[in-house]
């Protein structure tokens, strides 16, 4: 039997001085809207390797996992088709942001004052400031 099946996804959550890094989206869907950095998880590959690898292409951050903050699989979150994310909190090496692959820009943004974000990431942070209190 041939089965449908959902897409596995991650994302990472980087929080420093009460703000956490966005990327902007370069793509759609949610072109021009800012979202956690992120991606598809390859054949083959850990989720915690992916994670890693997904926030250094979209950001230029060498990062290390610090928790996992939950799994997201609300089957309408992304209109590509049902994904399940992974999402991480993870701490950086490095300092220095250089946004590239599927991002066009990637800063910092005050946990008070976040922008509109796609996806379900507004939950997803939500979630990352109750667990970091």
């Amino acid at each position: 039997m041939n089965y449908k099946k959902p897409s596995l996804t991650v994302d990472g959550a980087i929080i420093k001085n009460k703000k956490i890094l966005l990327i902007k989206r370069r793509n759609p869907p949610f072109k021009d809207m800012w979202a956690l950095p992120g991606g598809f998880v390859e054949y083959g590959e850990k989720l915690e390797d992916a994670v890693v690898r997904e926030v250094e292409e979209e950001t230029g951050l060498k990062t290390k996992i610090k928790s996992l903050i939950g799994v997201y699989s609300d089957p309408k979150r992304d209109p590509r088709g049902h994904t399940i994310s992974v999402v991480y909190l993870l701490y950086m090496i490095n300092n220095e942001i250089n946004s590239g692959d599927d991002a066009s820009d990637a800063k910092f943004f005050h946990l008070d004052d976040l922008p509109d974000l796609g996806f379900d990431h507004r939950k997803i942070i939500n979630d990352v400031i109750w667990r970091e209190k």
